[in-house]
């Protein structure tokens, strides 16, 4: 681990974001994990500081070439997707979820065909939602580059289908509901991010 994952872990367990118990993830698995990002970045100069560290990870990335805009899915990415664009000077655009959980721009937003972006996320466990984003932005004509969160719980291992880069990364235990040892113990779970159960 580096000295920077270090200070991002320490981050999380300084200000009560890493919780420990039995949790219903917004991917529908269960672990014994989470990453309450909103505790962190409540904290305008945390904010600042990760989406500052996020911007030069994502850069890395571009392959030499600047990108137009940053997209985030709401609301775990909004603070630290605007904390990215701002550190970057470039816009700052949002999905949301329409009545059928699907993934859609709104708001006025639009993507231009040909411009370049990066999906910013604050935990990414499977993936799901900046893949959702990704297909949403090459939908539209526009070239979704590169992805870039705070934490990467997958240990590494979920694939978005373009180059990732994330500031922390660990390998978190998450389980189908119907494999969950926590269930089997009896344990009660607990939902506590933004996306309803």
């Amino acid at each position: 681990m580096t000295s920077q994952e270090d200070r991002v872990l320490h981050l999380f367990q300084l200000t009560g974001a890493y919780l420990q118990g039995h949790f219903r993830l917004s991917s529908g698995l269960h672990s014994p994990g989470y990453m309450q990002s909103a505790l962190v970045l409540r904290y305008p100069q945390h904010a600042e500081r990760l989406g500052r560290l996020l911007a030069e990870r994502l850069s890395e990335l571009s392959g030499g070439k600047p990108y137009d805009f940053i997209v985030s899915p709401a609301l775990g990415g909004l603070v630290i997707g605007h904390e990215v664009a701002r550190a970057l000077g470039i816009p700052f655009l949002f999905t949301e979820r329409d009545a059928d959980r699907k993934m859609s721009l709104r708001r006025g937003f639009t993507f231009e065909p040909g411009t370049r972006a990066a999906i910013v996320e604050d935990v990414i466990t499977t993936g799901g939602s900046t893949k959702e984003v990704i297909d949403l932005v090459r939908a539209a004509g526009a070239v979704p580059v590169a992805a870039g969160s705070i934490v990467d719980r997958s240990g590494g291992s979920a694939d978005v289908g373009v180059p990732r880069a994330a500031l922390q990364t660990l390998t978190i235990p998450a389980w189908d509901p119907a494999q969950c040892p926590l269930c089997a113990n009896g344990e009660p779970v607990v939902k506590p991010g933004s996306r309803p159960v």
